[in-house]
């Protein structure tokens, strides 16, 4: 074992150099480690206690742990790990870096709620981050149909806007939240059509056509907002609520029962949606299709495939899964639609789709890691007393992550090799 690490480190080193991925990232955790090691130090009071809270329905769960020296322990245990990394190249890469990165955050939360009154909420913490999760989930799963297809989609934030635009004025005007859900999806395939028709029929090129929908959307919402909804909002822009469903028993479950078995459909939906397009891709013809017409369309072609036809069902299809996530920021939020509502989340949803390469389980944690940045964003706004990070840094928080996600934690990836190329039969 320790002559194939050692072969891995070579063989890494002639490749990319003396910076190699794990070389970089260990540096880079070390560093954060002892930072974190430092606020325990000097930023933790002595007898301080930081009380974690598993779930409201059992109070004999808390947990009221020794700050100073949890908050040390935990960037020890991150600095120990980053220097691990930068040594020698390690296998179970990710799982490595997850771990760091997990004891970093934790150690900096405990330091953040380190005073008498302040509780860690754990199952409300995960709660929210599934709820933030969702939109997310949801848009990039469209981008995995559309990308495994060879088509890129930069038009998952018009996507959202149109479905969220529709769903709430479907589900105002019929009283019928479920209605104004199947209408969400429709606004959103109608868009995804506009966008195979020029990508796939007329061999438009695909970041641009993505970023002209996401304009035209952006105006047509807007305009239809002020001309329709404004006038009679009683009648066109209620907030529609939709029930949570509670499962017996597994609700209870501390810290992950309320966040996974007391939501809303769209939590359901995306917890059945993530396997079955997983299933379907991985391990079915059609998916076999898929990712042939997304690689390698010519072969696909010679074997008897229908390229462009099945680009544009799959296409359509992934509108119908982006306009769920738009339907969610209005319905499933319990929220009336305001202009650009989508506050740039569809292209998070982008970074997800990277980070998670183009995989829908990837794709599942990828956005599971930003809701959990912009739920930490909240939760450290509201606690009492204020909060020892800067409010500005808070909100800066999730896209900064994207970035450092997307640039360098997740170390090279492939797109789909046909990925934003028109296919023309010869």
């Amino acid at each position: 074992m320790t002559t194939i690490a050692v072969a891995e480190t070579a063989e890494s080193s002639a490749l990319h150099g003396f910076w190699t991925r794990s070389r970089k990232a260990g540096i880079a955790l070390a560093i954060l480690g002892i930072g974190v090691v430092l606020i325990g130090v000097f930023g933790v009071a002595s007898g301080a206690e930081a009380v974690v809270r598993f779930n409201l329905t059992f109070p004999d769960l808390d947990a009221a742990l020794p700050a100073k020296q949890v908050v040390i322990g935990l960037g020890l245990l991150c600095a120990a790990i980053g220097v691990a990394l930068a040594i020698t190249e390690r296998r179970w890469f990710s799982l490595w870096v997850g771990v760091a990165v997990g004891a970093m955050t934790l150690g900096l939360l405990l330091w953040a709620i380190a005073r008498p009154g302040n509780v860690l909420q754990i199952d409300t913490v995960l709660k929210g981050t599934v709820l933030l999760a969702l939109p997310l989930i949801f848009g990039s799963l469209s981008g995995v149909l559309c990308e495994r297809s060879g088509v890129i989609n930069v038009g998952i934030e018009g996507q959202f806007l149109a479905g969220a635009f529709t769903g709430a004025l479907v589900s105002t005007i019929t009283g019928n939240a479920w209605i104004g859900i199947l209408a969400a999806c429709v606004a959103g395939a109608l868009v995804t059509f506009i966008l195979a028709a020029l990508a796939v029929r007329y061999m438009v090129d695909q970041v641009v056509l993505g970023v002209v929908l996401n304009l035209l959307v952006l105006g047509l919402t807007g305009f239809l907002f002020d001309r329709v909804m404004k006038e009679n909002e009683s009648a066109t822009n209620l907030a529609v609520r939709i029930p949570e469903w509670k499962i017996p028993l597994l609700s209870e479950i501390p810290g992950i029962g309320p966040a996974l078995f007391n939501q809303n459909i769209f939590a359901y939906l995306a917890m059945v949606l993530v396997p079955t397009i997983y299933i379907l891709l991985f391990h079915s013809k059609w998916g076999l299709r898929t990712r042939a017409v997304g690689e390698h369309p010519a072969a696909a072609d010679t074997v008897g495939i229908k390229v462009n036809s099945l680009r544009f069902r799959n296409v359509l299809i992934a509108g119908l899964v982006s306009g769920l996530g738009g339907a969610f920021l209005t319905i499933g939020e319990s929220l009336p639609f305001s202009e650009n509502m989508t506050d740039g989340k569809g292209f998070i949803a982008l970074a997800v789709l990277i980070v998670g390469r183009w995989n829908p389980i990837g794709a599942l944690f990828g956005a599971l890691l930003f809701g959990f940045t912009m739920q930490i964003e909240q939760f450290l706004a509201s606690v009492p007393g204020g909060s020892p990070v800067p409010s500005d840094f808070l909100r800066m928080l999730p896209y900064l992550v994207t970035i450092v996600a997307v640039a360098g934690l997740i170390g090279r990836v492939r797109a789909p090799a046909a990925d934003g190329k028109p296919y023309i039969k010869s």
